[in-house]
């Protein structure tokens, strides 16, 4: 029974939302809270049952033949990491329709039953143990999220849908021919076609330092602009800015994780050997985008528009700590994606909020609302404290996570044998450089902070004080803080006690760690396949 909970997680939302689609527009909104309620029973039933003692195992196990004379399985399963993604998938979902109940008054059946089928192509990116799903997951992504920016999103959301579309398709092909190289090289390497994730990272170590240089530049070009990293971000900010506020909230806190997810699983775990040579220039390139990113929001005088420059900014802690090929920068990584998908999805939260208000994010129309909307103030404070990484909330953990990793990389590598790495080619300048990202992220959210929630009450010249046309209460209402609430409770439990989390991501980041060591190890086929094994290395292209 238990390898049935992933496959209803995924087919829940599914379902609901072709109930939404021809069910009454009324009753759209309730009909997909109750669907992605739904599908979160599941989930909170793999966060029960999974076995954290063996947590670097993939439980809950279920595959079915789809054309098997050419390794074509449809396989899920998921370690703790995957895991724990879920769950933060499965957490946002229902907030996301909670905090779009009033904002999406028009094409309801429209919004809600493409944000469900997102849910589901999301867990299915986490959730795939078998390289065809993932990437039919992780492309059709795509599809719901075009939708809800060039249907629902702000003035230029048309332009913004179709650079995101653009940007990610055209880097998703670009990884596909990685991918399928690898692929290729596994069917010589074991004598059969598998696609099977395990098998094609086994076999995939076994390249050579030239050809794992390759598909890290494939992979990455999918990967990479999915994060998104520097110079590929130019298409987030515009993507952010214009999306609806559910848009916003699911980019921030699950897609943008698909691309570090990706680089987690498939370019640390397939070429290591490239990752770890070329280590310093992704580290530069993460934080180029940390320092630069950091800056623009400096600058920014739209609200939202900041936040989404900052996600460019953060992300590219993640990154690093991803390249830092030790145990304490992956874990830092790790627990960044969760904890970025917290604070950042409640900023965009509370910003949407106040957009209904006031229909504008401009700060030189807004200020001193701490007057007028105290409760939304006092989440606001809160929230951008997490993210700048105040210590005991849980943006601090994960930072100083990757910048320890950071400052430790270089001995790492060495350690670990690997010829390309020299002492000082990763270690504490990377780390001070990175460091600095934090003190200005510091000044531009406290910044932000100071002029729209104190001071004196400005507000929009057209606003009125009695009624602006949202029919809202000034303040947040009780939908909406309840929406707020479990976020809320995440920033501070996982910054005061984060040792469940990493205790729980400790066995799938050593695994990872071992795949660093110099003697790259070798793949072991199927038993069926044992006598192709014999002629591991004479066929491989």
């Amino acid at each position: 029974m238990n390898s049935v909970l992933i496959p209803a997680a995924m087919l829940i939302p599914v379902i609901f939302a072709l109930a939404v689609a021809i069910m009454p527009a009324e009753k759209a909104r309730g009909t997909a809270l109750l669907g992605m309620l739904l599908g979160a029973v599941p989930v909170l039933g793999l966060l029960f049952l999974f076995d954290y003692q063996n947590a670097a195992a993939f439980q809950f196990a279920g595959s079915v033949d789809w054309i098997p004379e050419f390794g074509l399985r449809l396989s899920l399963g998921i370690d703790s990491v995957a895991l724990l993604l879920i769950a933060l998938t499965a957490l946002l979902g229902p907030i996301c329709v909670l905090g779009s109940w009033t904002a999406i008054v028009e094409r309801q059946r429209l919004f809600y039953s493409w944000l469900l089928i997102l849910q589901t192509a999301m867990l299915g990116v986490f959730a795939a143990r078998d390289l065809v799903v993932f990437y039919i997951c992780f492309e059709f992504t795509l599809l719901p999220m075009f939708i809800l920016i060039g249907v629902f999103g702000s003035t230029n959301r048309k332009i913004a849908s179709i650079k995101f579309f653009l940007y990610t398709f055209t880097g998703s092909l670009i990884a596909l021919a990685g991918l399928v190289y690898v692929a290729w090289y596994a069917a010589g390497h074991y004598g059969h076609w598998t696609l099977d994730i395990g098998d094609l990272a086994s076999a995939a170590r076994t390249m050579s330092p030239t050809q794992q240089g390759w598909v890290l530049a494939g992979m990455l070009a999918g990967f990479a602009v999915k994060v998104p990293l520097f110079p590929l971000h130019t298409w987030l900010p515009l993507a952010h800015t214009e999306a609806p506020t559910a848009g916003s909230v699911i980019l921030a806190g699950v897609l943008l994780k698909l691309g570090t997810y990706g680089i987690y699983r498939f370019v640390l775990g397939f070429v290591p050997m490239a990752v770890a040579e070329h280590a310093p220039m992704l580290a530069v390139l993460s934080i180029i985008g940390i320092v630069y990113a950091g800056l623009i929001c400096w600058v920014q005088t739209d609200v939202k528009k900041l936040i989404a420059y900052s996600s460019v900014s953060h992300l590219g802690f993640c990154v690093l700590g991803l390249v830092a090929v030790n145990a304490t920068g992956l874990s830092g990584s790790i627990l960044y994606m969760l904890n970025h998908g917290l604070s950042t999805g409640a900023l965009f939260l509370m910003i949407g909020f106040m957009y209904e208000r006031y229909h504008t994010r401009d700060m030189g129309q807004l200020g001193g609302l701490a007057s007028k909307m105290p409760v939304w103030s006092s989440f606001m404070v809160f929230f951008v404290l997490a993210s700048v990484g105040l210590p005991g909330l849980n943006g601090f953990v994960s930072e100083f996570l990757c910048l320890i990793g950071a400052f430790q990389s270089s001995s790492s590598l060495v350690a670990a044998g690997h010829p390309g790495a020299t002492p000082g080619a990763l270690g504490p300048w990377y780390a001070f450089f990175a460091g600095t990202g934090m003190v200005v992220a510091a000044m531009y959210l406290l910044i932000m902070v100071g002029r729209v929630v104190w001071g004196k009450l400005v507000e929009p010249h057209e606003h009125h004080h009695d009624d602006d046309g949202s029919h809202l209460p000034p303040d947040l209402t009780a939908r909406e803080v309840t929406a707020l609430i479990p976020l809320a409770l995440g920033c501070l439990v996982f910054g005061l006690w984060p040792q469940p989390l990493l205790g729980a991501i400790e066995a799938p980041v050593n695994v990872a760690i071992r795949s660093f060591e110099f003697e790259a190890p070798q793949p072991t086929p199927h038993p069926e396949h044992a006598q192709a094994d014999a002629h591991v290395g004479e066929v491989a292209p």
